[in-house]
């Protein structure tokens, strides 16, 4: 009996943004129908205008709710019936409530399991602001949408950054940092890379607070008195966790490659380094969570929104890394339900 595609639920972003653009080149290569069944939370009519103004191939399926999803389809749920005008590049406030009208659909389905994963293409985090998301970003919204904790978990094939702060103020980080943060992150971060890529005894490397560590005390006693005390309770627990590393160097030296992962202290402090050694195959993934969310590591582009300028390679690897985590995350939960199966004993 044929496996079933894992369903793949997209939510559309920022309707003026270039979600559209990467939604539809990735799955015109009818290959991505072999790994998984795309669902898009929009529109058809919207999805076919799209389609015409980038002149891309994709074959469109509408359906009104993800379970009559068709495997070998490019699938779009129809989730208003609104006639919409497009502008490219352009904030629009009343797009923005499509947007998250987008999103909450399909979050509504990645709870009723009527899709397996989600991945989502960005959005403007202004322009959907409104009664129902005053959120900083996706992560916040899903993490309280799904009742769970949530961290930002940049991923690539050659690099893998946790932060420990995401959307925070730069002059808010040193106060938000705890003993009980930290644990709580690495909590995460370690149960993500066992479950969704099979690293069974994770290595990770904690990035310091401060310039150079705060060097003794000099640039910040934030180090001194918070993270490596800390650092030192979770060594002795049996955490292999390293650093605090001067941030500066560590990258340039490249030292990531001897970890599993890094945690960052603030967003610029990881994304950054991560942008520049992975910018267009990276993915940002939510690690923490009860259901798989991936998204592409880059925003809008407002900038070249419509003009048929977007590259889909970080869309494309956020759909391929929903697959695997998904299909690792279902392998590890068997694994530890049945441990023996693990050492290849038979019960």
């Amino acid at each position: 009996m044929k496996k079933q595609n894992i369903k793949i639920g997209i939510s559309i972003g920022d309707l003026n943004g270039i979600g559209s653009e990467i939604i539809l080149k990735t799955f015109a290569d009818n290959r991505m129908l072999e790994f998984c069944t795309p669902i898009v939370f929009a529109n058809t009519k919207l999805m076919s205008f799209y389609k015409k103004h980038f002149d891309v191939n994709t074959n469109i399926q509408g359906i009104n709710d993800a379970s009559e999803a068709i495997e070998g389809k490019f699938n779009v749920v129809n989730v208003w019936k609104n006639h919409l005008k497009i502008n490219f590049g352009k904030e629009d406030t009343f797009l923005g409530d499509f947007a998250f009208q987008s999103l909450e659909a399909a979050t509504a389905a990645l709870k009723a399991n009527t899709i397996d994963a989600l991945v989502t293409a960005p959005i403007h985090k202004k322009v959907i602001q409104s009664e129902k998301f005053k959120f900083p970003g996706h992560t916040d919204y899903l993490a309280q949408a799904l009742e769970g904790e949530s961290l930002m978990f940049m991923i690539s094939e050659n690099l893998k950054v946790g932060l420990l702060t995401d959307h925070v103020p730069v002059k808010n980080v040193p106060q938000v940092i705890t003993e009980k943060l930290i644990t709580k992150k690495l909590q995460l971060i370690t149960h993500s890379l066992k479950a969704d890529f099979k690293v069974q005894r994770p290595k990770i490397a904690f990035l310091g607070i401060n310039p150079h560590s705060g060097d003794n005390g000099v640039i910040g006693d934030e180090d001194d008195k918070i993270l490596k005390p800390t650092l030192e309770k979770l060594r002795e627990q049996g955490h292999l966790v390293f650093g605090p590393y001067a941030a500066d160097s560590f990258f340039g030296t490249k030292n990531y490659e001897n970890f599993d992962a890094v945690i960052a202290a603030y967003h610029d402090q990881g994304l950054i380094p991560f942008k520049t050694l992975s910018f267009g195959s990276g993915v940002n993934y939510t690690a923490g969570l009860s259901r798989v969310r991936t998204s592409p590591d880059h925003g809008t582009a407002f900038e070249i929104a419509g003009k048929n300028e977007a590259n889909h390679q970080s869309f494309q690897e956020a759909v391929h890394a929903a697959i695997t985590i998904f299909k690792n995350r279902k392998e590890y939960q068997k694994l530890t339900k049945n441990p023996l199966k693990k050492q290849g004993k038979k019960l």
